[in-house]
């Protein structure tokens, strides 16, 4: 599709919403709708009486495009429902965009473009992170497409279709996560009672511990080998985009990871309710650690095992987190996690297993990335 050069127009010319206010208290018994900040990342609203919300909201209604004032950078549209007969609020977090010519898709998805949101950053307001907060006036002042109806209805509807399969990969990623989960149960019970009665040593016996070295940034370089640290670890996986790098291994050889190591943040461990550890890949290598992280190789147990066992809410409910400003995870407390220890024949079953699904992964991640690929240079070539 050619799309040609998009004239624009400022948001504040094209918004037909105007602000007011609601008291939900002073209908106690009333249900409301409630599109609020923190249920955002269910997709849904909440329904709440009036005297579940102690402050003042704002009225919506359906296709009103909302866009999220605090931390702009997590980049938080969504477009008001209507999916009850409930009258619909918003918390005074959100900035209501409202136009009956445009299609609420294609605003949404313009909004969630890198081009608006360096947009709705570059003039946040506040210290940091969660304080930083977007403000309306300049926000009102922002750029926004001028095209016809039927030119914006093409555009969502091949976004969306994209976007649908980009989340139908995701999900078939997450089936077969969960498959190797339950076959990890299944096989050796519930860890943490110990269902089946395996013997139980501390980890330092069965697997080598190695921490990383303490690059320093004035050594980073733009290419090189990466590093691996807490900063680019999440709970599964490595955002390897993130990584810092360093000219060369010269003199670090001992710091190099391997494929199939277990990577752990001994820093502020905690991502999304779960531990922030994963395993390389040997198409990422060469790699390095840096300090405050944790690499994990097994001795004379299945790497895929141990990588399970640590992955699962066993390790994370019962590993020993201390320190109020820097949570943090010892190495003395890594070594000496107590772990079950199955025969070693049913952990190389389990072990083929687990590679078997990864082959099923690999083709999988390969076609999302192709298609996020896809999705990422349309978005540039409708919005900039």
């Amino acid at each position: 599709m050619w799309v040609r050069l998009m004239e624009y127009t400022k948001i504040k010319n094209i918004n037909e919403y105007v602000s007011e206010s609601v008291s939900p208290m002073n209908t106690p018994e009333q249900i409301f709708e409630m599109y609020s900040v923190p249920i955002y990342s269910t997709g849904h609203p909440e329904y709440l009486h009036g005297n579940e919300i102690a402050s003042n909201k704002v009225k919506v209604r359906k296709n009103d495009v909302l866009l999220c004032k605090i931390n702009p950078r997590i980049n938080r549209v969504w477009i008001v429902a209507d999916e009850s007969a409930y009258p619909c609020i918003a918390s005074s977090e959100w900035i209501v965009i409202r136009n009956s010519e445009y299609n609420p898709e294609f605003l949404a998805w313009y909004f969630r473009s890198p081009k608006f949101k360096q947009l709705m950053t570059s003039e946040a307001t506040g210290i940091g992170g969660s304080l930083t907060r977007a403000q309306p006036k300049a926000v009102a002042e922002y750029p926004v497409p001028v095209i016809e109806r039927q030119e914006q209805d093409v555009i969502t509807e091949i976004l969306n279709k994209i976007y649908n399969i980009i989340d139908a990969r995701r999900r078939e990623i997450n089936i077969l996560d969960d498959l190797i989960k339950a076959r990890f149960v299944e096989m050796f019970g519930d860890p943490e009672i110990n269902t089946k009665g395996y013997h139980k040593e501390p980890l330092q016996k069965h697997a080598d511990v190695l921490v990383g070295y303490p690059f320093k940034s004035e050594g980073y370089t733009e290419g090189g080998v990466g590093i691996v640290g807490g900063y680019n670890l999440m709970q599964g996986f490595i955002v390897w985009e993130d990584c810092k790098y360093w000219p060369d291994t010269d003199g670090f050889e001992q710091y190099l990871l391997k494929d199939g190591d277990i990577v752990m943040a001994m820093d502020r461990p905690w991502v999304n309710g779960g531990f922030k550890i994963a395993s390389v890949d040997k198409e990422h290598l060469p790699a390095l650690l840096i300090q405050r992280t944790a690499c994990i190789r097994g001795k004379d147990v299945e790497q895929e095992f141990l990588y399970s066992l640590l992955n699962s809410h066993w390790f994370a409910d019962h590993c020993n987190i201390t320190g109020s400003l820097v949570p943090h995870i010892s190495n003395k407390d890594i070594n000496s996690y107590e772990i079950v220890l199955p025969p070693i024949e049913e952990q190389k079953v389990y072990a083929e297993f687990v590679r078997q699904v990864d082959k099923s992964k690999v083709a999988v991640q390969k076609s999302l990335d192709e298609t996020q690929l896809l999705f990422n240079s349309l978005m540039q070539k409708y919005f900039g």
